[in-house]
């Protein structure tokens, strides 16, 4: 463990990154449809993906593990590209795109953006690797990349022909070619509140060609595969995905202690307002480990509560990756100590308007519950705003959580489903509306400290 210590940053966390990759491989080979898992990869890699499109129903357990972890080791081989510096927001890049790996993302429609943003580094002549945050965050947009290779023109499945593979090339170069000047000014809209800094670029390009490419050309916007149900038993993947999720956070845990971490280090971490930091260079290695198993475990506890007050299985090949990519904010920023209020904020989002909706008459089932999937995927990228919780308190952060869940189910109307990072495009919005009101009207936590502490 000593010398796990005394590595480099960018070398820790590619270890870190290598880690959780193959993880995920090898759960693979233990999942009981292990026999499928290479077919059931090529069903992933060959079909529509726009979101939600689980891929535990569409290729099955042991092909989405294997996706997972192919994902995560493409993406930790662009972060040893030479020139690339790993740090905080390649953590958040490298998790998300794995996370993305059951229900968007597969090594195949990851390609043509990536070849897009290495254009970009050979016309303006920079290092592969001073891009690579680039190409994590401009897999994005893959669900579009795929719509493009298998179904365009048309509404309706086509399979790999010529025409497809040449628009998902020349639209994934022309993405990525122009993504690195977007991703570098995104921070400036929302001034840091907002982790999910790629999903402004993302999001807005994602409208946009979704405005061009089909409203305007074709008059019409193909639905989502609406994949969320299991042909295997539920129960299957209840216990699996708790039994993988909890034996990675908790060895997360245990080498995190192997190498010294104390209470007050961690402790030391929780009560950051996490605006602006990078907890690996600011706290070390061992505290930084310790909030990825215990930020990571309470995800899970969130998630199970979730289910139990709806009286339903949560899980899905969505609500599995949406752990990891909500956990990908780890390094950034995010703890369990600001991040609780947004996931308050949600529960009690929901619990209120379930209540309105009934007192207004409504006898439908209320489905915007907090089990719902698209609530517990909206909850994932709220997270992104624990930076007004620990900047401003909680109760800010609870307003900021039920903000979100007011708006995230509608955005995908704007983009057509095709961006993934609709939850963090969303949060974008809020702190559009939000953060020059706090910084209008509101006190920081430190500032009523110090007003406090001079009478």
């Amino acid at each position: 463990m000593k010398r796990v210590k005394n590595m480099s940053e960018g070398n820790f966390l590619r270890l870190f990154f290598t880690f959780v990759s193959v993880c995920f491989i090898v759960a693979a080979f233990f999942m009981p449809d292990r026999n499928t898992m290479f077919t059931g990869l090529w069903n992933i890699m060959s079909q529509t993906c726009k979101i939600s499109t689980n891929y535990f129903a569409l290729g099955g357990y042991a092909a989405t593990f294997l996706n997972m972890g192919l994902v995560g080791l493409f993406c930790t081989l662009l972060v040893c590209l030479p020139g690339a510096k790993p740090n905080n927001v390649t953590t958040l890049g490298v998790l998300l795109t794995i996370g993305f790996g059951s229900w968007g993302i597969n090594v195949l429609n990851a390609i043509p953006t990536v070849l897009g943003v290495f254009l970009y580094a050979a016309v303006k002549k920079e290092k592969l690797g001073a891009v690579s945050n680039a190409m994590l965050y401009s897999t994005g947009i893959a669900p579009l990349i795929s719509d493009l290779l298998f179904r365009y023109p048309g509404i309706d499945y086509i399979g790999f022909n010529w025409l497809g593979l040449g628009l998902a090339l020349f639209i994934g170069l022309v993405i990525g070619f122009f993504l690195p000047a977007g991703l570098g000014h995104a921070p400036n809209i929302h001034k840091g509140y907002d982790h999910y800094s790629a999903a402004v670029p993302i999001g807005m390009t994602a409208f946009f060609l979704r405005a061009a490419l089909y409203n305007v050309m074709l008059g019409t916007t193909p639905a989502k595969q609406g994949l969320s149900t299991m042909a295997a038993p539920d129960v299957t993947l209840q216990l699996g995905a708790n039994i993988f999720c909890i034996a990675v956070f908790v060895l997360c845990i245990v080498f995190a202690l192997l190498m010294g971490c104390k209470i007050k280090d961690y402790w030391a971490l929780l009560k950051d307002s996490g605006h602006g930091v990078s907890f690996s260079a600011k706290y070390g290695y061992a505290p930084f480990l310790m909030n990825v198993g215990v930020f990571g475990l309470m995800i899970i506890a969130y998630f199970n509560l979730a289910g139990l007050i709806d009286g339903k299985d949560v899980w899905t090949g969505m609500t599995f990756g949406i752990v990891f990519c909500m956990l990908a904010t780890c390094n950034s920023g995010s703890h369990p100590g600001n991040v609780w209020p947004i996931m308050a904020g949600y529960m009690i989002a929901s619990f209120l308007f379930g209540w309105i909706y009934k007192l207004l008459g409504g006898t439908e089932a209320y489905a915007l519950t907090i089990g719902n999937q698209s609530i517990l995927i909206g909850l994932c990228y709220a997270n992104g705003m624990s930076p007004i919780s620990g900047k401003y308190g909680f109760g800010y952060g609870i307003l900021a959580g039920g903000l979100h869940y007011l708006l995230v189910t509608a955005v995908p109307d704007m983009h057509g489903g095709f961006c993934l990072y609709n939850g963090g495009f969303t949060a974008a919005l809020i702190c559009l509306l939000f953060i020059p009101q706090l910084e209008k009207f509101c006190k920081t936590k430190e500032e009523r400290r110090l007003a406090k502490a001079a009478k």
